[in-house]
């Protein structure tokens, strides 16, 4: 037997009315108090207030139950013959009337008013909503941020937890977050196209607990499918919530539509595939140029050493220019598997305490080709401190700095190398005398594939080097910036690395124990 919904709406309604009697018996006793102290007759128009007041509080229900008891009272305590609900005077009769009159008017507008005052209040949230979702997909640039702002906004309009699912293998992605796998099969079907949406599912899990399983819009699937913990309603609440969903999730596609953020995915997941795409035959292409080119070198090294070369000096020139061109390139084939490698996987440093000075010897040395028509000033004071660091990464990211100092500066000027501490800091600084910067080189100048225009012609390069320095000093906590005062004189880049000087004593004590 299905119950009637009346009952639990007079239920619910029944705290208004408790409450509304207790305002009409305040009236009452306040208005005798009033004609006692004045000398009127009657006031029945006080009773207005507690229909006022029930209507914006509690609603059409307890404002109409206002409206009657202040009826009654004003016939009962203030009208001939008092404490009987008889009336002799007709005038009293045509005020009773009006006020009734009056009564059911006032708590129509006031609970008018209220609803208009709620459905602004949500348009204001709705509103408030719908401008923070367009935010974040401004600012979303692949397409798990578009699918995760799609998410939010489902979940703060429904005011339920919503999972969104924008391919068949994020259900395997997201197994794991609390949805049982009954939902995860139903979303997979979904998402391949194997089962009709047909408005939805609702699966049952082990727990009892009902999920709605559908695509956020039947006619695109950009959008995804979402799955909605309905809880352990009932059989009516269910489907309460169903239509709920349903009319959400309308409005919501509209808005997406309208918005544009099917195309926003689709660019988004053509970005992802082409950056993966790019990344792969860079990956690809570098391994697959290493092989020959270090049978170049080899090669390149041993003819500049034979005996038959020692009176060609041509010969030998051109040898050496195969062997330093074959660097060169040796060198910009690593700068491209290093962009490969921060890019795809990231970089993860492998920390261990190492000495400042023994990172930039070891820099000088492998650097010692490129420096050697270059007048080098190394100075580095003996308390420099102990620095816990990926000392490869910094070492590369140093060779990075100093062959770009190089490839800036001519031959025979100044490059000076200095280290100090600062503020907890460790500073590694590079300065040359080249071609310096101007203030818009400044901003770019740690950008990816990003060269000057004013060296875009005269010196090669791949614009990598300084992204890669950086990239690897910030996996080891720091950072890099560049000083110049401008075009033609030079250029200070500085490794910022941060310096724990109390660890060191801690693993001298540790050592000895």
């Amino acid at each position: 037997m299905q119950k009637s919904p009346i009952l639990p709406g007079l239920r619910g309604q029944l705290p208004g009315i408790v409450y509304t009697l207790g305002l009409v018996g305040l009236v009452t006793v306040a208005l005798y108090w009033i004609l006692a102290v004045t000398g009127l007759t009657h006031g029945s128009a006080l009773y207005l207030i507690p229909v006022l007041i029930a209507a914006v509080r509690w609603g059409m229900i307890p404002s109409i139950v206002a409206a009657f008891c202040g009826i009654v009272a004003s016939a009962f305590f203030f009208f001939e013959p008092r404490f009987s609900l008889q009336i002799k005077d007709p005038h009293e009769v045509l005020n009773l009337i009006l006020f009734t009159f009056t009564a059911i008017v006032v708590s129509q507008l006031a609970t008018r008013l209220k609803h208009e005052l709620e459905v602004a209040r949500q348009r204001e949230v709705d509103l408030s909503d719908l401008y923070a979702f367009s935010r974040r997909l401004a600012v979303a640039f692949d397409v798990s941020d578009i699918h995760a702002a799609i998410e939010d906004h489902l979940a703060a309009v429904m005011q339920r937890k919503v999972y969104l699912f924008g391919a068949q293998r994020d259900g395997a992605h997201r197994a794991g977050a609390g949805i049982p796998q009954q939902v995860i099969s139903v979303v997979e079907a979904l998402t391949a196209g194997s089962t009709e949406n047909s408005g939805g599912h609702v699966v049952t899990s082990d727990s009892g607990e009902a999920w709605l399983v559908r695509a956020v819009s039947p006619k695109n699937r950009e959008f995804g499918v979402i799955a909605i913990n309905l809880g352990r309603a009932s059989t009516e609440n269910r489907e309460l919530l169903r239509s709920r969903v349903d009319a959400v999730l309308a409005d919501a596609t509209a808005t997406l539509e309208r918005l544009g953020v099917s195309r926003a995915i689709s660019e988004a997941r053509m970005r992802s595939q082409t950056e993966q795409l790019r990344e792969a035959l860079i990956g690809s292409v570098s391994h697959e140029l290493r092989t020959p080119l270090a049978s170049i070198l080899g090669a390149a090294t041993v003819l500049s050493s034979a005996p038959a070369l020692a009176h060609e000096s041509k010969l030998r020139a051109l040898v050496q220019g195969v062997h330093d061109e074959a660097e060169r390139l040796n060198g910009d084939i690593q700068n491209l598997l290093d962009a490969s490698r921060i890019s795809s996987d990231g970089v993860k440093p492998h920390l261990e305490w190492a000495d400042p000075a023994d990172i930039l010897h070891s820099t000088l040395r492998s650097c010692q080709r490129r420096l050697a028509d270059r007048v080098i000033a190394l100075e580095l004071p003996q308390d420099l401190p102990m620095v816990r660091i990926d000392a490869v990464l910094v070492q590369q990211a140093l060779v990075q700095i100093i062959d770009n100092a190089v490839k800036y500066s001519q031959a025979g000027s100044r490059i000076a190398i200095t280290g100090e501490s600062r503020d907890g800091m460790l500073l590694l600084s590079v300065r040359d005398a080249g071609a310096g910067l101007s203030e818009a080189e400044k901003a770019t100048i740690f950008n990816r594939f990003v060269r000057g225009e004013r060296h875009a012609l005269t010196t090669s390069g791949s614009g990598l080097g300084l992204w890669i320095a950086s990239a690897f000093v910030t996996a080891n906590g720091g950072q890099v910036n560049a000083i110049s005062e401008g075009p033609g004189l030079g250029t200070t880049l500085t490794i910022e690395l941060p310096a724990v000087q109390t660890a060191v004593p801690q693993l001298e004590t540790d050592a000895d124990e």
